[in-house]
């Protein structure tokens, strides 16, 4: 409490950040990282996405006919290669905050840029990009449930007595996905890396082989399949949409986990291995289907080979969690960085690799994530019922995301208007097709990310108004740090000076901690040698020993009155009392007695008041979220038994 982690400025820190994949072999395990990470959602789609476009139980069911499955393969084709190769890989990816990705970088440097229109268009658009990232936090909560559930249900392939298990099953797989997040991003990608690679070979292997009884399937990849279906069944092909959309799931996820592999490795990644084999297998399904209409049943598993049934479903299911954990770690990033941006309080965020630092474990969001998890897949029991819900959150958040892109391209790059005109309108006409359609299952499930994402908008733009209050607040009774110190070097008469070393951990330097304010004002005394501590996180990874202090005398060189400033790597753990040992007793205007010297925290309590600051039940939200805050004595290994925690209260 009382304390911010700053991490600096790009410039300063930048050049000292190792690179992620400076050299072939780094190159090699980002990529392999990434295919363990990053793609298992896109690239699990072929498991559900024809078979829910052929859904006969669909409210706006899709007819099995040779022209409409050469129009929907054509379509899913064309889809991906707008939607992710198009908009994410080629553009959106070009953009990033310091390495990072996602809806809520865009968020950040719409943010640091001098907007046109001024500061309502910003507050828009930044609402717009807030909704956006509520819609992923969705979208992360119904993917681990929809994937592992499909996969799961490929037993049925295998055995039809195995109906009782699949929820169980899922259930406890989801379980132990999420226990094992702890150990980070790296160590997972280097587990499921070689998985994925696995898959990618495999499934498209299983679509080469349904292409080669009806080879005209390649057909669908001209376009004019596509617009032809669209144009000549355009009351089908618009519901079709809707699940269509389901080939595309997992797009976001790729652009929130940039910041964990880099932009490099993924398009390496999708261009060379992903794209091909999810393109192989959706022709094979298509194939198939054409062989038999009977096939829709299960279009993904039946591509198999009977002998190779079992060994696919396993396989699926090993790839469909790592597919929950693209999704995972992009809600870790989108998290992050919005507690980053003050739309959240702040979490604790472990970092999980010295070369990477994006590659991070908030543990909040991590048990969040698992009972909602577990919560729908007790609650809607099959793939199935999460189809739509699945496709709501995805359109919503790719519409948003592109539209935030080009207002960026031109904003800041400058980008000429009959450029951004031209890109936009065709992406954002497909992204809106998408949208429209879904809206048509609205009852069929797509309330459900609607709802969640409503929920979390509203935590989350609740949270950044109730902060901007108490900031105010606090800054205006903290007062100037110079001020204060003045006050107390002169006032000898009712401020006593007492034996001892106090620490007093600040935000920065420029206001008086509230704590040493109270001691001052309230106890009247103050010690002989103060130390107002600030800690400095900053981009690179680690930040030697030598480099850890600095120290500012506040105008005076003998009060004992100090303020130091402790850097840490984005990798180092935050040991205040081993960093403040390494003063040198020439600097700190005295001896620092740090065996015994008591620690002040500046907590404060938030109560509802009855300025108009906010409607009664935000306040109330807002004061249960602050809750959730991490522990800032624990966060900076202080010593408990020597740690005075001092309140104020401040009304909202």
């Amino acid at each position: 409490m009382g304390v911010a982690d700053s991490p600096g400025s790009v410039a300063d820190n930048l050049s000292a950040a190792p690179a992620s994949g400076g050299h072939g072999g780094s190159r090699l395990a980002l990529t392999i990282g990434a295919l363990g990470v990053v793609f298992g959602d896109i690239g699990t789609s072929p498991i559900y996405t024809l078979q829910t476009v052929f859904n006969p139980d669909d409210p706006h069911p899709v007819p099995v006919s040779r022209e409409n499955i050469f129009g929907i393969v054509s379509l899913i084709f064309w889809s991906v290669m707008i939607i992710v190769t198009v908009t994410y890989v080629l553009l959106a990816m070009r953009a990033d905050n310091d390495g990072e990705g996602g809806i809520m970088a865009l968020i950040t440097l719409l943010r640091r840029w001098t907007l046109p229109g001024g500061r309502r268009t910003a507050m828009m658009l930044a609402a717009l990009g807030i909704f956006g990232a509520s819609l992923f936090l969705g979208d992360s909560m119904i993917t681990p449930a929809i994937s592992v559930l499909s996969a799961v249900e490929g037993m049925k392939t295998v055995s039809s007595g195995m109906d009782d298990f699949i929820v169980p099953v899922t259930a406890v797989i989801i379980l132990v996905l999420f226990l094992v997040q702890r150990r980070g991003t790296a160590a997972v990608g280097r587990v499921f890396g070689p998985i994925m690679i696995g898959w990618f070979l495999v499934i498209g292997a299983c679509g080469v082989g349904g292409i080669t009884k009806h080879p005209d399937i390649l057909k669908a990849l001209s376009p004019t399949y596509a617009l032809g279906f669209m144009a000549g069944h355009f009351g089908i092909a618009f519901f079709a949409l809707a699940a269509i959309v389901l080939a595309v799931t997992g797009a976001e996820a790729l652009y929130a986990d940039m910041g964990h592999f880099g932009r490099s490795s993924i398009t390496r990644a999708w261009l060379g291995l992903v794209f091909p084999a999810c393109v192989l297998s959706y022709l094979g399904q298509g194939a198939l289907i054409l062989d038999d209409p009977a096939n829709i049943s299960a279009p993904f598993f039946l591509l198999t080979p009977g002998w190779g049934r079992l060994a696919i479903v396993l396989l699926a299911t090993a790839a469909t969690v790592i597919a929950s954990q693209a999704v995972i770690t992009g809600a870790f990033s989108v998290a992050a960085q919005a507690a980053q941006l003050g739309y959240l309080p702040r979490l604790r965020v472990a970092h999980t690799s010295e070369s990477t630092i994006g590659q991070i474990y908030v543990p909040w969001i991590n048990w969040l994530l698992l009972v909602s998890v577990l919560t729908l897949v007790f609650a809607f029991r099959t793939s199935a019922a999460l189809a739509y819900a699945f496709g709501m959150a995805v359109t919503g958040t790719i519409t948003i995301t592109t539209l935030l892109f080009f207002y960026l391209a031109r904003a800041k790059w400058g980008t000429p208007l009959w450029l951004i005109t031209l890109g936009a309108i065709p992406l954002l006409t497909v992204d809106l097709l998408f949208f429209s359609a879904n809206m048509t299952k609205l009852v069929h499930g797509a309330w459900l990310p609607l709802l969640i994402a409503v929920i979390a908008f509203t935590i989350m733009t609740t949270w950044q108004r109730g902060r901007e209050v108490v900031t105010a607040e606090r800054e205006r009774r903290e007062g100037s740090l110079r001020e204060f110190v003045d006050r107390v070097r002169t006032d000898h008469t009712t401020v006593a000076t007492v034996p001892g070393t106090a620490i007093f951990l600040n935000r920065g330097k420029e206001t008086a901690p509230l704590a040493m304010r109270a001691n001052v004002e309230h106890n009247h005394v103050r010690h002989r040698q103060v130390v107002i501590l600030t800690i400095h996180t900053g981009l690179v990874p680690r930040v030697p020993a030598a480099q850890r202090i600095s120290i500012d005398h506040l105008g005076y060189a003998d009060d004992g009155i100090i303020h130091v400033t402790a850097s840490y790597g984005y990798m180092d753990t935050p040991d205040v009392p081993a960093a403040l040992r390494l003063l040198d007793p020439a600097e700190t205007e005295g001896v620092l007695d740090l065996e015994h010297a008591s620690f002040f925290l500046s907590k404060i309590e938030l109560r509802r008041g009855d300025e108009p600051t906010m409607a009664l039940w935000r306040k109330r939200l807002f004061i249960a979220t602050s809750h959730i805050t991490s522990d800032a004595a624990e966060h900076f290994a202080l010593p408990r038994d020597r740690t005075v925690t001092m309140g104020s209260w401040i009304e909202v």
